[in-house]
Order: C-alpha cells, then sequence, then structure tokens
C-alpha cells in the first residue's frame, strides 16, 4: 500500500472523531477511513472530509449489526486492499445514560445493550478485519530492525480503568464495568490468535483517562480539573502510545499516561 490506512470505529464524535482529526494533520500522508452509524447526520464529519478528500472516507457501520461489520470489511478490501491500524472507539455508558449504582437498577436489557455495543462489537470488528490487517504495511507502531518479529497491524480497543478487576475498589456501574472487563478479555485472546499469525496483528486495551465527551458528562462534577482530559489532549496521549507498539506489547491494557494498568 501506498500510505498507511486507519479505521476508525465510531467516528462521528468524542474521541473517535478526534482520532480522525489527529491522524489527518499528523500522519501524512496517511488515509483515514471512519465509520459512524449515520454519515448524513454527522455534520463534524461531513466537514471533515471536505478538507481531506482525497484521504478521509466514511462508511456507514453500526457496530451492533455484524451484516454492517461484514459489508463494511468488503468494501474496504475492494478499494484498499489492507489495513494498518483499528481503533473501536464507540461507547455506552448505559442505555438510559446513567451507569447502576446498585444491584436494584441492573436490568437484563441494559446489560445486553451495553455489552453489544462495548465488547461483542469490537469483537466482530477484529473477526471481519483481521485478514486485512494482515495485509496491512505496519504503517502504526514500532517495527524492529529485525523483520522476523515485525506486525502487519494494530487493534485497538478504547477501555476503561473501571474494568479493571484489580482496580475496582468502588463497585456499582455494573453494565458499564462487565464490558469494558470483557473487552480486555478480548483483547487477550486476540492477541494471543492473532499473535500465532504471519504477519502479527498486535492487540491492544488503551483507557483514554476521563475525558470531556457526552459519555462522562454527568459525572464530571466529581472529576478534579486537572484530571478531565479534552479529546484532543487524551488522542495525543493515545497516538503517543499507539506509535511505539511492538509485538512486545500485545495483549496489555494502557493507561493514557503509558503506564500498564491491571487485570
Amino acid at each position: 500500500m501506498a500510505s498507511p490506512i486507519a479505521i476508525i470505529q465510531g467516528a462521528n464524535r468524542g474521541l473517535g472523531l478526534e482520532f480522525c482529526k489527529h491522524i489527518l494533520k499528523n500522519k501524512t500522508p496517511a488515509s483515514v477511513i471512519a465509520t459512524c452509524r449515520n454519515p448524513d447526520g454527522a455534520v463534524d464529519l461531513r466537514s471533515l472530509v471536505r478538507e481531506h478528500p482525497d484521504r478521509l472516507t466514511v462508511l456507514k457501520l453500526d457496530v451492533n449489526r455484524e451484516e454492517d461489520i461484514r459489508e463494511a470489511a468488503e468494501r474496504v478490501k475492494s478499494s484498499f486492499g489492507g489495513v494498518d491500524l483499528i481503533v473501536n472507539s464507540s461507547a455506552i455508558l448505559h442505555p438510559t445514560g446513567k451507569g447502576e449504582t446498585s444491584l436494584r437498577d441492573v436490568s437484563a436489557q441494559g446489560l445486553i445493550s451495553t455489552l453489544t455495543t462495548n465488547t461483542v462489537g469490537p469483537l466482530v470488528m477484529a473477526k471481519h478485519f483481521a485478514p486485512l490487517l494482515q495485509k496491512g504495511g505496519g504503517g502504526f507502531g514500532q517495527q524492529p530492525v529485525e523483520k522476523v518479529k515485525q506486525h502487519s497491524g494494530i487493534i485497538i480497543n478504547i477501555t476503561a480503568k473501571v474494568g479493571s478487576i484489580g482496580d475496582n475498589g468502588l463497585g456499582g456501574w455494573y453494565s458499564y464495568r462487565m464490558s469494558k472487563a470483557a473487552l480486555n478479555m478480548a483483547t487477550r485472546n486476540l492477541s494471543i490468535e492473532l499473535g500465532r499469525s504471519r504477519p502479527i496483528v498486535v492487540c491492544v486495551s488503551l483507557h483514554p483517562g476521563t475525558v470531556n465527551t457526552d459519555l462522562s458528562r454527568p459525572y464530571h462534577r466529581n472529576v478534579p480539573k486537572d484530571k478531565l482530559f479534552s479529546t484532543q489532549h487524551s488522542v495525543n496521549c493515545l497516538m503517543k502510545i499507539i506509535e511505539t507498539l511492538n509485538i512486545e506489547k500485545t495483549g496489555k491494557v494502557y493507561s493514557w499516561d503509558g503506564n500498564e494498568l491491571p487485570w
């Protein structure tokens, strides 16, 4: 491929949109494939297309629909041949917009909806896009001098610190915590299977910090000002980590500051 290709899943707002902006600004001549459920309604994304008509492609993809994912993978294969980076950024806190503070708030439908978007979607993305990542050129991350252990592509799953079982001392937020813990397990599983492939695909979960987005906004009151990040700051930190990834770091969870998080 002539230039690196990145797919940002959930790119219409928040972190996903900022990943698109960052790569287009800082990774010339990389191309970005941005996916979202409703491209016609993604005003900011459409504006970004006008700025980068030759480098930004928008595809309709609802991460809850495997058929959408399959069709998107087929279109990317036909148009680009391979992919270097996938960032799974779409997520919901809970269908109601509020995390469960106690067991009485838990509902089967809430759990299913949250897990479907936050865990099942990224895993099905890996299922359909892994073959394209194996055809990537390793345009993201840090390649070793020796060619034997280089990677062809990277999968990034955006996780959350509250998904760490070892770090959980407060409880609550059943759906969100469970979905992110399960996502971390999916990342670990993927790193093992795709670590056996030739070429290798690196799989990592990244915690972006508490970011000023619609998802976290109801809880900003309890967050110190120096711990509430803009999307720009968070993505800058995460991209620095992505650019240093190699096969030695696959299968792990890292925080925005580069520190490894406990499972």
